[in-house]
């Protein structure tokens, strides 16, 4: 079965970091993108961080400087190391990955989703 397992979120102080992980499973599994969304009370979500196989990254700009996105393509894992965390970064975080395994591909595989808020 394929899916994306999110850990890491929790409550943080403005100011200060966490580390999100996701992993994806699935034995033939491939993932040449793979990212973080964000979803806000009441509003829609929104692409935060993304990261190709080759290491290409695209940050959100309002993250840019704080939050930095790697990935471990040997393990289907992705990162998202969160800094100066400001209490507007509060939302939902959606792993994301696009991809393929030996008998479909995956335009959009999303994880459940980990709760990030930050206190001010």
């Amino acid at each position: 079965q394929v899916q994306l397992v999110e850990s890491g979120g929790g409550l943080v102080q403005a100011g200060g970091s966490l580390r999100l992980s996701c992993v994806a499973s699935g034995s033939t599994l491939s993932l040449p993108v793979m990212g973080w969304y964000r979803q806000a009370p009441g509003q829609e979500r929104e692409s935060v961080a993304i990261i190709s196989s080759g290491g290409t990254t695209n940050l959100l700009d309002s993250v840019r400087g704080r939050f930095s996105i790697s990935r471990d393509s040997a393990k289907n894992t992705v990162y998202l190391q969160m800094n100066s965390l400001k209490p507007e970064d509060t939302a939902v975080y959606y792993c994301y990955g696009h991809g393929y395994d030996a008998e479909r591909p995956y335009r959009e595989l999303w994880g459940q989703g980990t709760l990030v808020t930050v206190s001010s």
